[in-house]
């Protein structure tokens, strides 16, 4: 009896290949810099409610806002992969809901990548 060869989860069209493939950089760096961002925002919220260091006292006072902005983009990043790989709502929900815990950001980003780069490996094929 033979074994069905493996699908990749998300299959791509041979003639999306080209258009993927910027898309998941974009969404690669986006998922470093919101995690990082992230871990800088925890730093900041520490430093304001445990340690009462409010406004200008806090040096990290102004990262929500530039942070804010970067997750945006990061829902962006998510939005142009996850149409193009023709991800379902849920899982596009999912990875961007990835982004408001800290490390997650970071494991969520390899497993895109993977699963991504497997269904590129077999779109070209």
């Amino acid at each position: 009896m033979s074994t069905p060869e493996a699908r990749p989860a998300t299959t791509i069209a041979p003639e999306d290949v080209d258009a993927v493939r910027p898309r998941l950089t974009f969404f690669k760096v986006m998922a470093f810099v919101v995690g990082v961002g992230l871990l800088v925002l925890v730093v900041e919220m520490v430093l304001s409610y445990g340690f009462g260091m409010k406004g200008t006292d806090n040096p990290l006072y102004w990262w929500p806002q530039p942070h804010g902005f970067i997750y945006m983009v990061y829902l962006v990043a998510t939005a142009l992969l996850g149409f193009k790989v023709g991800w379902p709502l849920g899982k596009m929900v999912l990875v961007m809901l990835a982004g408001c815990v800290p490390f997650l950001s970071f494991w969520v980003e390899r497993r895109v990548a993977r699963e991504v780069e497997d269904g590129l490996a077999a779109a070209r094929r």
